[in-house]
């Protein structure tokens, strides 16, 4: 049985991508979930997936002799693995769409992803309105979203991305749940799609651990007190 290491699921938006994507694919795996102490060099995090991968980041996936990490990289060795999922788009021209996308967001959004942490149990409302004030380029990162979003609902009719579930709409279920945790002013096309994708189980499930987990973390808490 190939495994996937995953941090805190309140918190690790990285962890969630290939998580969710093996999840609603319906590829089988077992879920570690190595909690966050801390990021420290000693620390028994970093001791754990340090073991796994040189980076000492999670998402890690093991399967068998084989350990991939870095996101991007689970999805397409996922992607070769199991042709019949059909988790790339099927036309050409979509799938190097989709892969624009996805490396979009690996490498870009920078101020969504340092100002507006992952963070699913929380309502930060108030914060998110003041981000916005005070932060052009994450006005920026937001209007980006939509006009990517709203640009291949339009050409793919929906409900997902590219019409169907896929690495896509995998890669960006984590801005979903920063724009809800901000309550960030989006489209209503945005926030319908963002409640579809939501409701899909492999979605859903992740979000519903991650309100279960109650492990609050201070060092994951800029923005409110740890309990």
């Amino acid at each position: 049985m190939r495994k996937l290491y995953v941090g805190n699921k309140n918190y690790s938006s990285w962890s969630m991508r290939p998580w969710v994507l093996m999840k609603q694919a319906g590829i089988p795996f077992e879920e570690v979930k190595v909690r966050f102490d801390s990021f420290d060099a000693n620390s028994q995090f970093k001791n754990t997936i340090g073991a796994l991968n040189p980076v000492a980041k999670v998402p890690v996936l093991v399967d068998g002799d084989l350990v991939v990490w870095d996101t991007l990289a689970i999805a397409e060795y996922l992607a070769e693995t199991f042709p019949e999922k059909q988790l790339w788009p099927r036309a050409m021209a979509d799938r190097a769409r989709a892969r624009s996308i996805c490396a979009e967001m690996h490498s870009g959004f920078g101020s969504l992803r340092s100002l507006c942490v992952m963070n699913i149990e929380a309502s930060l409302t108030d914060v998110g309105a003041r981000l916005l004030k005070d932060n052009p380029g994450l006005q920026g990162d937001v209007d980006r979203i939509v006009q990517m979003w709203t640009g291949l609902l339009d050409a793919h009719g929906g409900p997902m991305l590219f019409g169907e579930f896929g690495i896509a709409d995998a890669y960006f279920a984590p801005v979903g749940t920063r724009i809800k945790t901000y309550g960030l002013p989006v489209p209503a096309a945005v926030s319908a799609y963002i409640e579809r994708v939501q409701a899909l189980p492999g979605i859903k499930a992740w979000i519903d651990d991650a309100l279960a987990e109650k492990d609050f973390l201070q060092f994951e808490e800029p923005y409110r007190t740890a309990r």
